[in-house]
């Protein structure tokens, strides 16, 4: 028992850092390819490796009938709201603002299960959203921002991502009823489809642009967060409690404002630790908390 939570804590550690370590590799990117192009050919691509590994695995890739509609409200919501808006907000926002931007999803999860599910928020949940807003403020409010409008549209769009990967969590209650793989699978590919036309259409990108960083960047993209890491986490909900897996991914803003560093060579001071630990904090008190057999 104790090999398999130590071997599944590996396997969120895998996760987290593959996440985390995706942030600055998509402002890699984006000194060379459109934001939503890129994003979204990536996870074409990752979704079809997902597909094939589900198929070879024995799972099911047929949608059971009366959920396709669900599917795709999960996916429009859980991918295509999340992974576009995130990546477009890092055209405006350091990697550290906006990775603590779109991780504050489990308190807009709080707050948005009020009016769907009618579930108040409690003290703890108003502790959390206090902490997360004075996270937010001292990140937000240093004179590199100014009054914020060269900014903004970062802001709105990792917030946008945030609540749209929020309100994906609370509407969608009910599994659907597929497996892990076939799922993410269906998901990936459903939500990147639609980002993948729009940068056809709207930022007509260049293939013969893409530097020997840049095709590394992507194949990192493609592999190791929407392909490797997935794999992981789903290893990791196997041996853990959904609770301690969801504690350990606070991990990922933290690598990814820390790689952002060497990497990028972005800021990382005072300021930034101080806002990572107040917003990481108020998204902890958002989580559900662990059973005490899962300590």
């Amino acid at each position: 028992m104790t090999s398999s939570r130590q071997l599944g804590l590996l396997f969120l550690l895998i996760t987290s850092f593959g996440w985390g370590l995706n942030w600055p590799v998509i402002k890699l990117i984006l000194q060379e390819w459109p934001p939503l192009f890129a994003r979204g050919a990536a996870g074409l691509v990752a979704a079809l490796g997902l597909g094939v590994l589900a198929v070879v695995r024995g799972q099911r890739l047929s949608v059971p009938h009366g959920t396709a509609g669900r599917l795709a409200i999960a996916a429009m919501l859980n991918v295509f709201g999340w992974m576009g808006p995130s990546t477009l907000a890092m055209v405006w926002l350091t990697v550290g603002q906006g990775t603590l931007l779109v991780y504050t999803m489990p308190i807009w999860a709080m707050l948005l299960a009020w009016p769907v599910r009618g579930e108040r928020p409690t003290l703890r949940g108003i502790g959390a959203l206090g902490l997360g807003v004075l996270g937010l403020c001292v990140l937000l409010g240093g004179p590199d921002l100014a009054i914020g409008l060269d900014k903004l549209p970062g802001v709105v769009f990792a917030l946008g991502a945030a609540i749209s990967f929020a309100l994906g969590t609370v509407a969608m209650r009910v599994p659907l009823p597929l497996p892990p793989l076939a799922l993410v699978s269906w998901q990936v590919g459903l939500g990147c489809l639609p980002m993948v036309i729009a940068g056809i259409l709207f930022e007509r990108p260049q293939l013969e642009v893409l530097s020997g960083v840049g095709w590394a960047a992507m194949i990192y993209m493609t592999v190791v967060p929407m392909g490797i890491c997935y794999l992981s986490w789903f290893a990791a909900l196997r041996r853990l409690p959904p609770a301690t897996a969801s504690m350990a991914t606070l991990l990922t803003p933290v690598i990814g404002v820390l790689a952002a560093t060497p990497i990028l060579g972005e800021p990382l001071g005072a300021r930034e630790v101080l806002a990572l630990g107040l917003t990481l904090a108020g998204v902890s008190l958002a989580l559900p908390r662990a059973k005490a057999s899962a300590a």
